[in-house]
């Protein structure tokens, strides 16, 4: 029993350090997981063989991650994805097994061993990419919808593919393999039955999830939520989904799309958000766990030996993928940004290429030898697909951007007004809509082209270009404007266009947006006239309202946060000042803290004082919120 906990506190300790590092570098949870493995395993040997035994509990993850998927989606919504699940899916799994059974029969492998190694390379990771997709926001995208397609039409096609492995076996590997048969394996409910047989089994088991899930589901949940233990209602969600994980892995199924169809068919079930919030902290776990013995478990014996061979087939794995996606991506229409998402997404190696891997030499298709090398290639095209999204967010985003905004010259401004609008965001659109309200004469820049179209489909007329170029500013009439509203999204854009204007057209008001405390001093000194962040008095309005919530009257909170703005002018000098000596090379500035402590002081003391709770004639009537 120690044994377990020192390991299971390795694996612990090894995430607990090497996800947050990786997240703060911008690489993405997954890869610290995978440098975690990698670490503990084959670099300090903290880890041994059990890191294989553990991959197959910790596969139970990516299970969980397909059930709380299906249950984001409607069935209506799975029917109208079909034509890229069959389309898209089907085709990128066929020419990428044709592809990668060519160069392996090109290599000298017989034909039987070239195909099941087109199978191995043919699926994706789904438990890499799916995370990454969550993790980076782009799940919603065309690229991220794309993807989820071809993801789930390769975990169905696992299925036939381990149907037809066991046929493809090699007599001369029937003897030297040590390996168990799969009939061995485990319990199974169709070995030895005829292909009818088979075949009725496998409907059947398909239709008691999906019956058993719409008709029984719910009094079951209703029965466990009338106990009142949560626990016992998460205990029921693990049984579900353990449950139909092993009803799809005794038919020869993959318990991944079982698990995916029984949240589908709960996805209107008034439980559903329960059981996601129940489920996730152990899909979470799980996931993490697996991608650390994906790293543990690389055999750097094996690697060092043949580092030549499995680099070279890991890098030719992710190229030819790359080129057939890219080609599936024009066919489809998947342009810009969204198909080299969908491509460097999915041009790796994927978990089931381990089962499929092992079930090979179970079966006497590939020998002991080419299994380990080729279980390296599809762990290390694994390692490097969060490297590849790093690609897609630090070169491929930026150019497309650009290239969007580039594509077209900056627009001929052909209007002029006492009032120039720097940037129409979310900030800078309420400002406009307000200053159009009150019909004073307003010119609108911004270089992001969909901001602008957004802000022309509510009448307001604006103009493409870079607000921050001083020849477009004089071109809107900057040297006989009144007020300049500086309300851009970039911090040193913002800055520089303050400083410019203040030193060639000082007569111009200029009101800046700051993100913070610190981006506002640094408009201060650039010159503005009045800077306020974006989130003061909405944060201020809140908490105000969290007041009253409380229990405080609604007219005393109102005068708790007057006295809060009145607190932050009056030290507004101070520390302002104090904040030079920091921008200055001080890197703590004692002053600073202090003035900052005092400020808390004067705060809280001006909430206390005594006020006179105002008359019923004077106010409306109001009741306390019940404690």
């Amino acid at each position: 029993m120690t044994t377990y906990f020192i390991q299971a506190f390795i694996y612990l300790v090894a995430a607990v350090i090497a996800v947050p590092l990786a997240k703060r570098f911008g690489l993405g949870s997954v890869l610290g997981y995978l440098v975690a493995g990698v670490v503990i395993g084959p670099v300090m040997g903290l880890v041994g063989q059990e890191a294989s035994t553990i991959q197959h509990f910790a596969e139970f993850g990516v299970v969980m991650m397909l059930f709380l998927i299906g249950m984001e989606i409607d069935p209506k919504a799975l029917w109208a994805m079909r034509v890229r699940l069959l389309g898209l899916g089907g085709l990128q799994v066929t020419l990428t097994a044709a592809a990668g059974m060519s160069i392996a029969w090109w290599l000298g492998l017989q034909w039987q061993t070239a195909l099941t190694v087109g199978f191995i390379f043919a699926v994706s990771s789904t438990a890499i990419v799916l995370q990454t997709l969550d993790e980076k926001g782009l799940s919603k995208t065309e690229g991220g919808r794309n993807a989820f397609s071809v993801l789930l039409f390769q975990d169905i096609a696992v299925i036939p593919m381990l149907a037809l492995i066991p046929l493809l076996a090699l007599p001369g590997l029937r003897g030297g393999s040590g390996a168990e048969s799969p009939a061995d394996a485990g319990l199974s409910l169709v070995s030895g039955l005829p292909g009818w047989a088979h075949a009725l089994v496998v409907v059947g088991a398909v239709a008691a999830v999906i019956v058993g899930g719409y008709y029984l589901s719910r009094p079951l949940f209703r029965y466990v939520v009338k106990s009142g233990l949560r626990e016992v209602f998460t205990a029921t969600a693990l049984m579900l989904v353990i449950g139909i994980a092993a009803l799809m892995s005794v038919v020869n199924l993959s318990p991944a799309l079982g698990a995916f169809l029984a949240g589908v068919v709960l996805a209107n079930s008034e439980f559903r958000h329960e059981l996601e919030a129940n489920i996730e902290p152990f899909k979470g776990l799980l996931l993490g766990l697996f991608f650390i013995t994906v790293g543990a478990g690389i055999n750097f014996e094996v690697l060092v030996a043949e580092w030549v061979t499995v680099v070279s087939l890991g890098v030719a794995v992710i190229a030819v993928k790359a080129l057939i996606l890219l080609a599936l991506a024009r066919l489809f229409g998947i342009r810009s940004s969204n198909g080299w998402l969908f491509t460097l997404g999915l041009a790796q190696a994927g978990e089931f290429g381990f089962v499929l891997l092992t079930y090979s030499v179970q079966s006497h298709v590939i020998s002991q030898d080419i299994a380990q090398v080729l279980s390296l290639v599809v762990a290390l095209s694994m390692f490097l697909t969060p490297l590849l999204f790093i690609v897609y967010d630090r070169v491929v985003l930026p150019r497309y951007r650009r290239s969007k905004n580039d594509e077209r010259d900056a627009d001929i401004i052909d209007e002029q007004g006492p009032v120039i609008v720097a940037g129409v965001g979310r900030f800078g659109q309420i400002i406009c809509r307000l200053l159009r309200a009150n019909n004073i004469p307003i010119v609108v820049l911004d270089h992001e082209l969909e901001q602008i179209e957004n802000v022309r489909q509510i009448n307001i007329k604006s103009f493409f270009g870079d607000a921050s170029r001083p020849d477009l500013l004089e071109k809107a009439g900057i040297e006989k404007a009144r007020l300049l509203v500086v309300a851009i999204d970039d911090r040193d854009r913002s800055v520089k266009m303050v400083e410019h204007v203040k030193k060639f057209f000082p007569g111009v008001w200029v009101l800046a947006r700051a993100f913070d405390r610190g981006h506002g001093y640094q408009l201060r000194e650039a010159g503005a006239d009045d800077v306020m962040s974006e989130t003061y008095h909405s944060a201020l309005e809140l908490g105000g309202h969290a007041l009253t919530a409380m229990g405080v009257h609604p007219m005393r909170a109102k005068q708790m946060t007057w006295a809060f703005v009145q607190n932050e002018k009056a030290h507004e000098e101070e520390l302002f000042e104090a904040w030079k000596e920091i921008e200055q090379g001080i890197k703590f500035s004692p002053r600073y803290g202090e003035l900052f402590m005092k400020l808390e002081e004067a705060l809280s003391s001006s909430m206390h004082r005594e006020w006179n709770e105002p008359k019923p004639e004077d106010v409306p009537i109001w009741v306390p919120p019940q404690k």
